[in-house]
């Protein structure tokens, strides 16, 4: 018994088409955005990517786009295929096309709903890139003749001052660094070296921050040295100057901005996934209600349309049966074919995700 059956008079048919023929260009200017929110997505990421430490989390912006640009082929195939159904000479050429369509149509709707979810599921990935990423930026910010390490002081200098955020965690970061350059200091002081004798490692360790760490919406001049220090400063209290410096981490600042934005995009993603899956679910119906035309004299007749031939199981034991023909492995007990089944079908989805990825 077929799934999902609905008659369809000629009328209906005629308006199932023009619908979806203004459907599956609605989709196509959605299959735009998507592509757009990815490369934008993408474009933000690698902004930061001096203080981010792997590139898994540039997944998300890399299937918007691949999903992006195979929607555009699939809605676009989808109006010319809206154009020819009521053309039962026409249409009869779309017939060996069809399976593949709705094959790959479904299978990357599917990914854009994964890529829904991934939008949603990154920000631990998120936390952990930032969180080594800053780390080595904060090390690395003295090392400004050094090739390859020159620009992290702007980088730094420049994150922190846009996102209104101080170190890793929080303006102490600094205090277990030396973000002095051995150039700009001193030797033949002996504040300086005794700083440096007092730390095991030998490095140049102070209570202070960089500029980039002062909040401009504070009252007074910004301290940025000697910050544990209230006798170095008139009219001072460190635990209390919460407007001297911004208290906010960078990590915690960046995770907010992003997740923000890829939290709106997973909500813009979803809704053209809804639209997609609409067009997809359209077209099926329309061609099984188109099939049924072919040989009729009259085709204003009223036909069937359906999602499926048959029910779901009988569907997946058909497909599996005919996957299971190619397969040699006859001799071996139902559980197992199952199995094997599954194994290969896996391995069909991968390989069309990787070739989708390398394209």
């Amino acid at each position: 018994m077929a799934l999902l059956k609905i008659k369809f008079t000629f009328q209906s048919r005629v308006r199932l088409a023009q619908g979806l023929w203004l459907l599956s260009w609605l989709a196509v200017i959605a299959a735009t955005l998507t592509f757009s929110m990815g490369v934008f997505l993408k474009a933000e990421l690698h902004k930061r990517s001096e203080v981010m430490d792997n590139t898994e989390i540039h997944a998300v912006p890399n299937t918007l786009i691949v999903v992006g640009l195979a929607s555009l082929g699939i809605n676009f195939f989808a109006g010319r295929i809206c154009q020819d159904a009521l053309d039962t000479t026409r249409f009869p050429r779309w017939k060996s096309f069809l399976q593949p369509y709705f094959i790959l149509s479904l299978f990357f709707t599917l990914l854009m709903l994964v890529a829904v979810i991934m939008s949603y599921a990154m920000k631990g990935n998120l936390e952990e890139s930032l969180k080594i990423g800053l780390k080595n930026g904060i090390r690395f910010y003295k090392d400004t003749d050094i090739p390859g390490r020159c620009f992290q002081k702007e980088t730094i200098d420049r994150l922190q001052m846009d996102f209104r955020c101080c170190g890793n965690n929080n303006y102490k970061d600094w205090f277990e660094v030396q973000w002095i350059s051995n150039r700009f200091l001193d030797f033949t002081s002996k504040e300086v070296k005794d700083r440096i004798k007092s730390n095991v490692d030998g490095r140049y360790l102070i209570d202070g921050v960089p500029f980039s760490c002062c909040n401009p919406e504070s009252p007074r001049p910004c301290i940025q040295h000697q910050l544990t220090n209230n006798s170095a400063h008139y009219n001072y209290e460190y635990q209390t100057e919460e407007l001297n410096l911004f208290n906010r981490g960078c990590r915690e600042a960046l995770v907010s901005y992003y997740m923000g934005i890829m939290n709106s995009i997973g909500a813009g993603v979803l809704s053209v996934f809804i639209l997609q899956m609409s067009v997809l679910v359209s077209v099926r119906y329309l061609q099984t209600a188109t099939e049924a035309l072919v040989g009729q004299e009259n085709t204003e007749i009223e036909t069937e349309g359906y999602l499926l031939e048959k029910e779901v199981k009988e569907t997946i034991k058909e497909k599996m049966d005919t996957i299971l023909k190619f397969l040699p492995i006859n001799q071996v007990d139902s559980e197992v074919k199952v199995q094997g089944t599954l194994v290969v079908s896996a391995a069909l989805v991968v390989s069309l995700a990787l070739n989708s990825f390398l394209s």
